[in-house]
């Protein structure tokens, strides 16, 4: 039986992938790096701690990496994170699976500070208990970490019992080291062929897709 469902957030509840493409790619060129957007985009949904190993040497994570990343998000939270705005339905689609007596779950790569504003973005911030952030990961997506710090506080809750719902491959193989399956959805940009072969269940457009087909997705179990 369902009890929980464990939401990603970037490109899942908040359109927020281009931009954060693009201030990777500009924090790279302020260093003298070029990197093609596409392929920065296609990293997206990782955390730093595994984008990064994408791009550089491992002694260049070491030199300055730690950098890297702080430059990224300032450029990130000043420059587009205003720009970011909440899928459609969003609220509803979380109405709807409280009010069939489950838990809501929130896992996100993101900072906290971040994931606050997600959360007033998508019009969530009074529906969620229990959330992670990358403060709350040793290692973030593809790794586990995320999904079973959520599972740890959503007490009482099995991985058998809880799904996962995630636009990007890296979610499905995440949840799927922890035990869980996926939901994909497509509004992150992710072709659905890649979203089933890293193991998602079902693939919906976006969350007002889910919430209109709800009786017919693994929400329904």
């Amino acid at each position: 039986m369902l009890k929980a469902v464990i939401f990603d957030v970037d490109g899942t509840l908040v359109d927020s992938v281009d931009e954060h493409a693009r201030a990777w790619v500009e924090a790279f060129a302020e260093r003298g790096r070029r990197v093609e957007f596409v392929a920065m985009r296609h990293q997206i949904g990782k955390g730093g701690d595994q984008l990064l190993k994408e791009f550089l040497s491992g002694r260049e994570i070491e030199d300055f990496g730690g950098k890297l990343e702080k430059e990224r998000s300032e450029i990130f939270r000043k420059k587009y994170l205003p720009a970011v705005a909440g899928f459609p339905a969003v609220r509803e689609l979380f109405e709807r699976i409280l009010a069939d007596g489950r838990k809501v779950a929130l896992a996100s790569s993101a900072a906290g500070e971040e994931l606050e504003t997600y959360k007033e973005k998508a019009r969530i911030e009074d529906l969620v208990e229990d959330e992670t952030s990358k403060d709350d990961a040793d290692k973030s997506k593809p790794h586990p970490d995320i999904f079973k710090a959520a599972l740890e506080k959503l007490d009482g809750v099995s991985a058998a019992e809880a799904i996962v719902v995630g636009d990007t491959p890296w979610d499905a193989i995440a949840a799927k080291r922890a035990g869980l399956r996926t939901i994909g959805v497509l509004c992150g940009g992710f072709p659905e062929h890649e979203l089933r072969e890293a193991g998602c269940v079902a693939v919906f457009k976006d969350p007002a897709d889910l919430l209109a087909r709800y009786d017919e997705s693994p929400l329904a179990e």
